[in-house]
């Protein structure tokens, strides 16, 4: 039997970093992974989705390039082109893990694996061959696959999840989106700027409906002017698929409403990969099919961890991510601290971009905290301007008493890219007056910020 100091079960963005920073810190590492290196995130989210909205706004761009100066001829969007074009890009990257793997010299064992009981791992091969592998440590990191309606289960063929929404064959005439988290708005803008026309149904009373209420407003508005019907405070009851066209009824505050649509896009969830591991027998602990864990993500288990979407935690890459090299460094006694996730950024990728971290405006005044707010429009940024960038605005949510910036939220172009500032100025527990004091580069979307915090003193000053 096999023994190594640690093994990871899935070679996502948790996966992979326990991995490397085991090796890293001297543990004799192996992953355990019946599929593509990189997990979910790679080869079927972050990465190629990011790929797909690129081509969007560069598609954007050409459609609209009259505004810059150039003219050309009829500008065609070529599906199959944009999406092997996102196929190609994951590849890439999953041969860059692999890369990762041999350099820091893990052990990769291609199957399933099964917990078994005294720190025992069973793989069983795509032969049906069957290992037994030993390990001081085993940490679970297998992610989580997208959740079905009970009366719309995923079929593949008229109601999709986002794996078979990142490569149709052709585009489809109409689409309902079901759910307008990051996942689902961000598939509803890549095909409506496409062409195809798209309801984006959901069931709480705005979209992104973790975002600030001012940002769901702003993303509201800017997806019912490209064209797109946008339905709030909405349950979908049925879908029929029986038909050429499937009818979803949807209960509005007006009462039923029947969409049609040639595809449906569930687009309502996660669901985590604890099924099958071995879990009950090996006496881990679960809650709702997620593990629990303690700070430095130990199970119920002496010796069994897990991270990522298999846990009760934001289900965002860069969570699983930091998960990850805390975990490890406990193992190793490092002591790290642990993570604090009141200051997760947040990103969607549509056109404007949003990005946020921390409190948000009305989280504020449900916790009672006395706040302030700055704000500040891309309308009246320059470089915005100048951008043809113009849509959304920087907001600061501020403590009144102690002038700390409680939460920062961004809509606009390269939202995602200026958030990181904003994680740590959180951090480090950062005031508004300081960031008001920062020297902002200019002219850059960035000075929105600086702006929204002079706010927040009654000090803007418009570029």
């Amino acid at each position: 039997m096999e023994k190594f100091d640690v093994i990871v079960i899935g070679s996502g963005p948790g996966g992979y970093v326990a991995a490397i920073r085991a090796s890293q810190l001297g543990f004799n590492t192996a992953v355990v992974e019946m599929s593509e290196l990189g997990g979910i995130c790679l080869n079927w989210g972050c990465i190629p989705t990011k790929a797909l909205l690129k081509s969007a706004q560069a598609y954007n761009y050409a459609k609209n390039c009259a505004e810059f100066g150039f003219s050309a001829s009829e500008v065609t969007a070529d599906i199959e082109a944009i999406v092997s074009r996102s196929r190609n890009i994951s590849e890439s990257m999953n041969k860059g893990i692999e890369y990762l793997f041999k350099k820091n010299k893990i052990t990769l064992i291609k199957g399933i694996g099964k917990l078994l009981p005294g720190k025992q791992l069973q793989v069983t091969s795509d032969d049906g061959s069957i290992a037994i592998y030993r390990a001081d440590h085993i940490i679970i990191a297998t992610g989580a696959r997208a959740a079905s309606l009970p009366f719309a289960p995923i079929d593949g063929n008229k109601i999709i999840s986002y794996r078979q929404a990142l490569v149709p064959s052709k585009l489809p005439k109409s689409l309902v989106v079901i759910g307008s988290g990051a996942i689902g708005s961000e598939f509803a803008f890549f095909y409506r700027v496409l062409g195809v026309e798209v309801t984006l149904i959901e069931y709480l009373d705005r979209v992104l409906p973790i975002e600030d209420d001012e940002v769901s407003a702003q993303v509201s508005r800017s997806f019912r002017k490209m064209g797109m019907k946008v339905m709030v405070s909405s349950q979908v009851k049925s879908v029929d698929t029986t038909g050429e066209l499937s009818r979803i009824t949807v209960l509005t505050k007006k009462g039923e409403e029947i969409v049609e649509a040639e595809l449906v896009l569930s687009a309502v969830g996660v669901v985590p990969n604890t099924d099958n591991l071995g879990l009950e027998a090996a006496g881990v602990e679960t809650i709702k099919g997620k593990i629990t864990v303690d700070q430095y993500y130990r199970s119920s288990i002496e010796g069994v961890y897990a991270i990522g979407d298999v846990i009760s935690t934001p289900a965002l890459a860069h969570v699983a991510s930091a998960e990850a090299v805390c975990c490890v460094e406990a193992i190793a006694g490092l002591n790290p601290q642990p993570i604090d996730y009141s200051i997760i950024p947040a990103c969607t990728y549509i056109s404007p971009e949003v990005a946020s971290v921390g409190m948000t405006e009305r989280a504020a005044k449900e916790k009672g905290i006395a706040y302030k707010v700055g704000k500040f429009p891309f309308t009246a940024s320059g470089k915005a301007t100048a951008a043809g960038e113009r849509d959304g605005f920087a907001k600061m949510v501020v403590d009144e008493q102690t002038d700390r910036v409680l939460g920062v939220h961004i809509v606009g172009a390269n939202a995602s890219e200026m958030i990181g500032g904003m994680v740590l100025a959180c951090r480090l527990g950062a005031t508004a007056s300081s960031v008001m004091k920062t020297i902002f580069p200019h002219p850059t979307m960035s000075e929105a910020i600086m702006e929204a915090a002079a706010a927040t003193h009654s000090e803007a000053i418009h570029i």
